[in-house]
């Protein structure tokens, strides 16, 4: 059964698999499973400095990593987070059309989102220089540039396994869960 984006029983199945997937698997999880978003979302909403920094901040952001096949990531993936005064209401992989229309879309390579997630590239700057793209409010995202800043030390701190660190083997076997769970969440 496919579960129709946007509805509550969408939403209650899938917070139900991100808790049931993150009770039966050990760290460090695979980038973008629901595992994995579970952890993240729970660091945001975990952290006192990310609930002051961010006290004024209203609207989504979208995390939109493109397509990368030599990785294993056949398609675009969009994660959005919808941030409301300092609290992370959700965290859910969404479809396109959810995610393109999302308060600010911030667009990159899978290689440039693996080097914020692992802090290796600060993403303000990144923003700045046009490696990551926008498309939302510049001031806003400058005006609270220490809550962006924020959430990357917190997914920093989420173990990873990154898809391009895996095996052949294992993102093959790892590919018809991902076009289950995408059939399944109408991604």
């Amino acid at each position: 059964m496919s579960y129709a984006y946007g509805t509550q029983e969408w939403q209650d199945s899938f917070t139900q698999l991100m808790l049931d997937m993150f009770d039966v698997e050990t760290e460090p999880y695979i980038m973008g499973t629901p595992s994995w978003i579970h952890a993240y979302e729970s660091r945001i909403r975990g952290d006192a400095t990310y609930r002051e920094l961010a006290s004024a901040w209203e609207g989504s952001v979208v995390i939109h990593v493109l397509a990368d096949p030599d990785v294993g990531l056949d398609e675009d993936m969009y994660l959005m987070m919808d941030l409301w005064h300092g609290d992370c209401r959700s965290m859910r992989l969404v479809p396109a059309d959810v995610g393109e229309a999302g308060d600010f879309l911030l667009t990159s390579s899978y290689s440039r989102w693996k080097q914020v997630m692992a802090g290796e590239v600060d993403v303000v700057k990144a923003l700045m220089q046009g490696k990551i793209k926008l498309r939302g409010d510049l001031p806003t995202i400058v005006r609270f540039s220490k809550a962006a800043t924020r959430l990357v030390e917190l997914v920093t701190g989420v173990p990873t396994i990154f898809l391009d660190d895996m095996a052949s083997e294992e993102i093959e076997a790892f590919k018809p869960w991902v076009e289950f769970f995408r059939d399944e969440y109408s991604l």
